[in-house]
Formats: C-alpha cells, structure tokens, sequence
C-alpha cells in the first residue's frame, strides 16, 4: 500500500512538472502572424529609502552626560565662573536639545566648549543625550 502511494505522488510530481514545461513553452507562430517585437517597458529605479530616524536611548543617554554634569547640573546651574549663567538642560524638549546640540556641532552657536563636545558626539549620542536630559523632571 506504501508503495502505491508514493508512485501515486511521483506521477503527480512528473505531471505537473510537463504541464508547467509545456506551458513555459512559446506558441508554434506562422509567418502571417508573427509581428515586430514590442518594447518592454521602462523599469522605474527602486525607491531610496529614506534615512533612518534615530531613536534616542535614555538609559545610554544618561552615561554620555556625565561631563555635562559638571556645569549644567550643579545647584544653581552655574559653572566656575560665577559672571556666567550656565543653561537648566533637564526637562527641556528633546527637540530643543537635539537643535542645540547640531548648532553647537555646526558651529551656528557659539561657546568653545560645548563646540567641542558637539564635535565629538555621533548623532546616536545626541538623540541619547536628548532622549535623556528631556527626561528628566
């Protein structure tokens, strides 16, 4: 009875393999009807994809602003120098901060140190940052 089945489903197998065969073929074509070929449509270029949105780690975020601590985080919000009034960053909008950081890095804001740590930051580490600092309450 085994037997019988498998050699059922081999001459299925083998039947549909020649029916697809046969009709992968072209039709037998007279010289009356044969005409000129047609040109194949163009082919639109596949679609760019668009860059990817970096989506910012709070938890990651949270390492990264250890030097920025030492000025933004202390009471009062003022660093070494008491004549300058160093900015609250917790709980600002990550949108804010994620500008902020870009301009700095662009040279469009000016303070020599917050250029460079702009500079040295990839753009995974500013929607951390940001992800981070606007976190916070």
């Amino acid at each position: 009875m085994r037997m019988s089945l498998i050699a059922a489903s081999l001459a299925l197998v083998i039947a549909a393999s020649a029916a697809i065969a046969q009709d992968a073929q072209p039709p037998a074509t007279d010289a009356a009807t044969v005409s000129t070929p047609v040109e194949p449509a163009p082919v639109a270029a596949p679609a760019l994809a668009a860059p990817a949105t970096v989506v910012g780690d709070a938890l990651r975020g949270k390492g990264l602003t250890y030097t920025c601590r030492g000025c933004h985080g202390v009471t009062g919000y003022k660093n070494a120098y008491p004549t300058y009034k160093v900015p609250k960053l917790g709980g600002q909008s990550e949108v804010y901060l994620h500008n902020a950081l870009h301009e700095y890095r662009q040279g469009k804001r000016k303070h020599h140190t917050m250029q460079a740590q702009a500079e040295s930051f990839s753009e995974q580490d500013i929607a951390d940052i940001a992800a981070y600092l606007s976190s916070i309450k």
